[in-house]
């Protein structure tokens, strides 16, 4: 009897420990796309994101619930204790030293709370460290180009949204493109953004990144993706008629399936309209 109980004891441990690797793998790769009913964020694939749901859930959440239950309390507290009935005559106080003192030092002191985390995560994304590899992205009305470096092959191409006829098993409507950005995992990736027209901006929110591409002006960001898996942003500025059909799609891969890629992409798009583009500027006239 010992040894069957052992045995169980010893099957569901294992079977517990299958889960938990199952569990672990599927954690690797992240959808990073809205689901229905979702609230919140989109699942976090870097440092800066993980860090701009902590600054949002532990620092302003808490603030803005505070201050908003204290107003409540306050009003009500003022509407059952100086109400015409409890107070037929009104009181001719004009001023409160220390209710002064305390309105005035409180929200300060609020401020400081906020201050102190925001300026350093504005410092995380502002500053940029040395990448590994720059991708260089112009915006148009309405889609995307892609530029990558010439280590990587000099080659560039246009992304746009999926049409709905074209959508396939796994697609999701108004996000999926038609060529999606390929970027290796685990990797310092600078992004560098233009525009050819009007003002753009490039968001991804799995990777905590949102920046403006402006006609005439070089504008940067970074990312380093920590898991594999497919992640959507869309252009967040009203550019046009088309503005809402602008989505991004970004694979983050393996290196050794991010190299597989690049053979590919590099013989598909080396060439665009008979111009070599790994040797023209990525910016139309």
């Amino acid at each position: 009897m010992t040894g069957g109980w052992l045995s169980v004891v010893r099957g569901g441990i294992a079977a517990l420990g299958s889960c938990a690797a199952v569990g672990a793998a599927r954690a690797e790769t992240i959808l990073g796309a809205p689901v229905s009913g979702q609230m919140g964020f989109l699942p976090a694939n870097t440092v800066v994101q993980a860090d701009i749901e902590w600054f949002h859930n532990d620092i302003l959440l808490p603030v803005t619930i505070g201050i908003s239950l204290l107003v409540l309390v306050l009003l009500a507290y003022v509407v059952y204790r100086f109400n015409e009935q409890a107070n037929p005559v009104a009181s001719r106080t004009a001023h409160n030293g220390p209710l002064e003192i305390a309105w005035t030092v409180v929200p300060a002191l609020v401020l400081v709370v906020i201050a102190v985390p925001s300026f350093r995560l504005l410092s995380q994304q502002l500053i940029i460290p040395a990448p590994d590899m720059t991708l260089k992205v112009t915006a148009s009305q309405w889609h995307w180009n892609y530029g990558y470096p010439k280590s990587d092959g000099g080659f560039s191409f246009d992304s746009l949204i999926k049409e709905d006829k074209d959508l396939k098993p796994g697609d999701i409507r108004l996000l999926s493109v038609d060529n999606a950005a390929y970027v290796p995992v685990g990797k310092i990736v600078e992004v560098d953004v233009v525009s050819q027209d009007v003002i753009h901006s490039f968001s991804v929110p799995s990777f905590g990144i949102k920046i403006d591409a402006v006609p005439g002006r070089l504008n940067k960001t970074w990312f380093k993706a920590d898991h594999e898996g497919v992640f959507y942003g869309q252009c967040s500025n009203i550019c046009g008629i088309d503005h809402a059909f602008m989505p991004i799609e970004v694979h983050v891969v393996s290196p050794d399936a991010y190299q597989a890629w690049l053979e590919g992409a590099k013989k598909q798009f080396a060439n665009a309209d008979g111009v070599d583009v790994a040797q023209t500027s990525l910016v139309r006239p």
